[in-house]
């Protein structure tokens, strides 16, 4: 069977959840390939997978959109994001190529990230299966389709009411993240060996290990360098072993000196860096706070935009972690200097909190009694709803 994996506008974070289940077909002998936008190119290719270039709106129409996202009203910012960036701008921009991709390629399942439609336009057409790969909570992308529909009606009636209806594939905790789509399907990807030397990352200090990391979208946006400059002076006097990536678009240096016991990197292999860490300081983005959850490691998470601040919300209800929460005045999710006494409290209190840490196993508990990830593409490849596939304990 070939399988496409679609991916928009997002970087690692939307690309990454496709990676296992592209895997899993190839290791039972499908052939795969990704479309997205030419700027996922290096990312695609550095995980193996083949690649097919669609396009993407202009950097003039992208950037005042990306900089309204932390700082609009929470409405304006899902409008922004959800129907003008998503629905509207890079749909435009995906479809022809993938209109070449499907005549020339011939896709016979599409799975796709929920933020690209250019897919599900013409696999939906075309009578083509095509199923959502979560990059969130099911109740974010539920409500990113919603606000979405009136800019999706433009490229296919119906095509929202449909996206609820289309199987919906997982690796979120059922505790935490309930869905309303038609037939959803978890699943859990198996640890891989163990790195060679992941300790190479840490400072060769004593104490717990706090691994920090922002994501990367952040640092395309202005409010980047305030926002890391404040993570450091918070962590500057800690007792601790500090592992800081900073994402590939923001220069490291910017920083200024840094103290003997953080290390700044633009990015390491987030699963070798969980290996060892003893609790993770982030922008509650979904990939990095599920994937500490699913190592057993508990989160502080400093949401900025989007989906950050629902996720942080349902681990700090989980007990796996803790919602840095926003001075009252501040400008939406912006942290500045002004927080930094406060954010390095907050650490300390993740750091002595063996309740935390519990709630944090128990979450990677319930995770790990899903199928793996080749279980379950077994399962959908037959075409068999992913629902009926249970829980290994049930």
């Amino acid at each position: 069977m070939r399988v496409l994996a679609a991916c928009s506008l997002g970087g690692s974070g939307h690309l990454n959840p496709l990676l296992p289940l592209l895997r899993a077909a190839e290791g039972l002998g499908h052939e795969t390939l990704v479309a997205g936008p030419p700027a996922l190119a290096e990312l695609v290719e550095a995980a193996g997978q083949r690649f097919w270039p669609c396009g993407e709106p202009p950097e003039s129409e992208v950037a005042p959109i990306r900089e309204r996202l932390a700082l609009a009203p929470p409405r304006e910012a899902s409008e922004l994001a959800n129907r003008e960036l998503f629905g509207r701008l890079a749909t435009a921009a995906m479809l022809g190529p993938m209109q070449e991709l499907f005549d020339r390629w011939r896709p016979e399942l599409v799975w796709r990230e929920p933020c690209e439609y250019a897919s599900a336009v013409l696999a939906l057409a075309a009578g083509i299966p095509t199923h959502q790969v979560a990059v969130s909570l099911a109740s974010v992308e539920a409500a990113s389709i919603r606000v979405a529909a009136p800019a999706l009606e433009r490229w296919r009636t119906g095509l929202a009411d449909e996206l609820m209806a289309s199987w919906y594939l997982s690796g979120f905790p059922a505790s935490m993240d309930p869905s309303a789509f038609a037939s959803t399907g978890r699943f859990h990807v198996a640890a891989g060996p163990v790195a060679d030397d992941p300790g190479r990352w840490w400072p060769p200090v004593g104490g717990p290990r706090l691994y920090v990391s922002f994501g990367t979208v952040l640092g395309h946006m202005s409010i980047a360098a305030d926002v890391l400059r404040t993570v450091l002076r918070a962590v500057s006097e800690l007792r601790a072993s500090v592992l800081f990536t900073v994402g590939r678009r923001f220069d490291p240096s910017e920083l200024g000196p840094l103290p003997d016991h953080v290390r700044v990197e633009q990015w390491v292999e987030q699963s070798e860096a969980l290996e060892l860490a003893d609790a993770v300081v982030c922008h509650g983005g979904s990939g990095t706070t599920f994937g500490a959850l699913a190592a057993g490691v508990p989160v502080l998470a400093v949401p900025l935009f989007s989906d950050q601040f629902e996720n942080a919300r349902r681990v700090a209800s989980a007990g796996a972690g803790a919602l840095f929460e926003r001075r009252p005045e501040a400008r939406s999710g912006v942290v500045d200097g002004r927080d930094a006494p406060r954010l390095a409290e907050a650490i300390v209190g993740l750091l002595g909190d063996g309740d935390l840490s519990i709630g944090a196993k128990r979450v990677a508990g319930e995770l790990a009694a899903t199928p793996e990830v080749t279980e379950l593409v077994e399962t959908v490849l037959a075409g068999e709803e992913p629902s009926a596939h249970r829980l290994k304990d049930g």
